[in-house]
């Protein structure tokens, strides 16, 4: 049986990640410390440890004996929220994946997957966007802080130390969602039906993609040794207003719904996200569920689960 660590095992891909990898007969092993991820959320079949990967007291390295692969998803995720405490992205995101990296290089950990962002492109000018797009300027202290967090990753595996592949993600959604749009929209709607705040003015153009698509390309995609770098997303977008008339239709409401001016819904809010995949593509991994069926699949899964939204950030 193969040993693999996962580090925010507990929040919404990793959680997700963790059931693939049990089924796939592997022994799997969970650092989270909760602060997003949910107890709820834990495959009981996993060996879990709370702690907090900038805790210097936890030994990051000996969590990681033995292990074949680390998969590092534990960061902050919230790009509004980095304004608010600009010091969050440079710890939990650059900080703590050096200490990961540093313990995969201790402990002998043979490969690092590790989940970035399409945010790292900021204002694309090329659509869809590849993996060799240079990068612009950045728009968010989220994006920068992939940006250097795969810096020192490639910096380990051009150094011989482990393998690396990153994975420039767009938006998840699916089961176990509870960060970001659908999630404030079904939220304000079962609140109160008949009308919905928008930021923005609705004409944002993204591309999600269903979080069981997501963590298959997790665990099947590999490139050669070094650093290896993947976008992963759907081929199509739709806009804030299209999955507003999908999200209104999903729960039978006809809300008045108010939008604002701007092209952005908050700073550091890139107005379009669509990624080339032809790279994922040619090495065998294509996504399986539309967009459409992915958003009404989370709100069908956010309905069923009204307590996650009492808590849950936009």
């Amino acid at each position: 049986m193969t040993k693999v660590l996962v580090t925010g095992g507990a929040g919404f891909i990793g959680s997700n990640l963790v059931d693939l990898l049990i089924q796939g007969g592997n022994d799997v092993h969970v650092i989270d410390d909760l602060s997003t991820g949910l107890r709820e959320f834990l495959n009981p079949e996993a060996t879990f440890i709370e702690s907090d990967l900038l805790d210097d007291s936890f030994d990051v390295a000996k969590a990681c004996e033995g292990v074949t692969t680390v998969y590092h998803l534990a960061a902050n995720a919230d790009v509004k929220d980095g304004w608010l405490h600009p010091d969050k992205d440079l710890h939990q995101n650059v900080r703590a994946t050096l200490r990961v990296a540093e313990a995969c290089r201790l402990a002998g950990v043979a490969d690092l997957v590790f989940t970035s962002t399409g945010s790292v492109y900021g204002e694309a000018k090329i659509f869809p966007t590849p993996e060799t797009e240079p990068f612009p300027r950045q728009t968010s202290l989220y994006g920068a802080s992939k940006v250097a967090a795969e810096g020192f990753l490639e910096a380990y595996a051009e150094a011989g130390f482990f393998g690396v592949t990153i994975f420039r993600l767009v938006s998840s959604l699916g089961p176990r969602y509870t960060h970001g749009h659908v999630i404030d929209f079904v939220r304000q709607l079962t609140s109160h039906p008949d009308r919905l705040m928008v930021l923005g003015n609705g004409f944002q153009e993204k591309s999600y993609f269903h979080v069981s698509d997501c963590v298959r390309a997790l665990t099947s995609l590999r490139g050669q040794s070094g650093a290896n770098v993947f976008n992963i997303g759907r081929p199509d977008t739709t806009t804030v207003r299209e999955s507003i008339a999908v999200i209104t239709q999903a729960l039978g409401v006809s809300p008045d719904v108010q939008f604002g001016d701007a092209n952005q819904g908050w700073i550091g809010d890139n107005p379009r996200i669509l990624l080339d995949t032809a790279r994922a593509q040619a090495a065998g991994w294509v996504p399986q569920w539309g967009l459409r069926e992915a958003i009404e699949d989370t709100v069908r899964y956010l309905v069923d689960n009204p307590h996650l939204m009492a808590t849950a950030s936009a």
